[in-house]
């Protein structure tokens, strides 16, 4: 027997994305349990946390704490722009979740990606949540100072002219007193440590639970 060709690269780059993401994601929501899904990157996938420190996993136990019973879907994959979200939402709106908190567009800054490109991709992933019948919460994010003003500026725009756009609840910016203090950051200064996920987690929660009590469940 001949022996078996060796896979591509994509597809094992692909494979390994899939069973990561399922990892990260965890068991199905229970049975009459209803889900929030976090579409997002590093920042919210625990890059450097263990999973229970992580910001869907601390999500979940605040909002239980406060005697909502949702469950938060972990969807994050370090390294994603908007438009690798936009590539597996398909899969995120398998899970059928009542909210999905979008948190993207971290890397497109870094990558001094076009602001255009941002605000399309983030754009269609909002257009497809509202028709699977799913509440969106956006939070927004900022760009690196070194690429100016201006870019600065036009970047934080298409977070609020979108949250306008689709009427969606909105975060301005997710790392909200956590950017820029060491003590709540990693050594990258980047990427929260459990701290830091505490407090965006603190700060975010409100806006939260104004979702959740508006569905059926919360």
């Amino acid at each position: 027997m001949s022996p078996r060709p060796a896979p591509s690269r994509t597809a094992s780059w692909i494979a390994a994305a899939l069973c990561a993401w399922l990892l990260l994601s965890g068991p199905p929501a229970a049975a009459g349990e209803p889900a929030i899904v976090v579409l997002g990157d590093s920042l919210t996938a625990g890059y450097g946390l263990a999973q229970e420190d992580a910001f869907p996993a601390r999500l979940e136990a605040a909002l239980r704490a406060e005697g909502h019973a949702w469950r938060v879907i972990d969807a994050g994959v370090s390294g994603d722009t908007s438009a690798g979200g936009l590539a597996r939402l398909d899969w995120v709106l398998a899970d059928e979740p009542g909210i999905v908190l979008v948190e993207l567009g971290a890397n497109d800054g870094l990558r001094g990606l076009p602001t255009e490109q941002l605000e399309a991709n983030l754009d269609a992933i909002l257009a497809r949540i509202r028709a699977a019948g799913a509440a969106a919460l956006l939070a927004g994010m900022e760009a690196p100072r070194n690429f100016g003003a201006d870019y600065g500026a036009a970047f934080r725009a298409v977070y609020e002219r979108l949250a306008a756009r689709h009427d969606v609840a909105f975060y301005p910016f997710f790392l909200e007193g956590v950017a820029m203090k060491p003590a709540l950051n990693q050594a990258d200064g980047i990427h929260p440590n459990v701290a830091g996920v505490a407090e965006i987690v603190r700060r975010i929660l409100p806006h939260v639970v104004a979702l959740v009590t508006g569905r059926k469940g919360g």
